[in-house]
């Protein structure tokens, strides 16, 4: 049991970190009703509200989950990358949310509709306050969870789990704004946010190796100005044929006196 804990015990750092977070979230759901900022874009009005997107919304829950789990399991390295940009995107989240209370009314009037679907749509609206939203952490989550997919060695061997995760991740950041969970504001923004932190996370070899390459080249392009040599410590204007000796003009054979 002790070796299996050690073994596993990056774990906690997930597990550690949402026992944090859920405390955090549900103190805002709680003490963040109103005021609190509107988010809204026109385009919203033209977004159809469709309960179908309910099904990709749930399965949000499992498909982060399963492959963190995964990842915790089998992909550390990947894991420990893939916490780096969750924790610091929901830490964002928080932030944000503490600081800039927002919230939306595009939610639509449930009456009348009594399908299965709809019934879990007023099931979700019910537990979860249309406040705290931006920048929405379904699309920021879905996105991560799809980046491990794609940069896990093993995982990304498959080519239908590959676009199984695709189409489950676009679904998810849809359905976002046709149940009218989120103002197309949000979803935008935990785009951006996404990106910025793939560069970060998953590029910064590319992105810090290219800075660093270009400062030990300016490096080496003052010492040559300043000491006449180039990086390697060679003088520039000596030739790799020529031979140094202790010779002058005056100590030549041909200036020698003539007895």
């Amino acid at each position: 049991m002790k070796s299996l804990f050690l073994r596993y015990r990056h774990g906690l750092i997930l597990l550690i970190y949402m026992v944090l977070y859920l405390t955090w979230f549900s103190y805002l759901e709680k003490s963040i009703t109103a005021p609190y900022q509107l988010i809204f874009m026109k385009v919203d009005n033209y977004i159809p509200f469709m309960e179908i997107f309910i099904i990709p919304y749930f399965l949000w829950f499992l498909y982060v989950a399963v492959v963190m789990i995964y990842l915790i399991l089998f992909d550390k390295n990947e894991y420990y990358r893939s916490c780096i940009f969750l924790i610091t995107g929901m830490t964002i989240f928080l932030i944000i949310s503490t600081i800039w209370p927002n919230g939306h009314n595009l939610r639509p009037d449930l009456m009348g509709n009594e399908n299965i679907l709809a019934r879990m749509v007023g099931y979700l609206y019910s537990i979860d306050t249309p406040t705290n939203l931006w920048p929405s952490i379904h699309v920021f989550n879905s996105l991560g969870a799809h980046l491990a997919v794609m940069h896990s060695p093993k995982l990304r061997q498959h080519k239908w789990l590959r676009w199984s995760s695709l189409v489950l991740c676009t679904s998810i950041i849809l359905s976002t704004v046709f149940l009218k969970q989120h103002s197309f504001f949000d979803v935008i923004t935990a785009l951006i946010m996404g990106i910025v932190l793939y560069l970060i996370c998953y590029q910064h070899e590319r992105l810090f190796g290219w800075a660093t390459r270009n400062a030990n080249k300016r490096t080496d392009n003052l010492a040559e100005r300043s000491t006449g040599e180039s990086p390697n410590g060679s003088l520039d204007n000596h030739h790799p044929d020529e031979s140094f000796t202790d010779e002058s003009p005056n100590n030549s054979l041909a200036d020698q006196p003539k007895v």
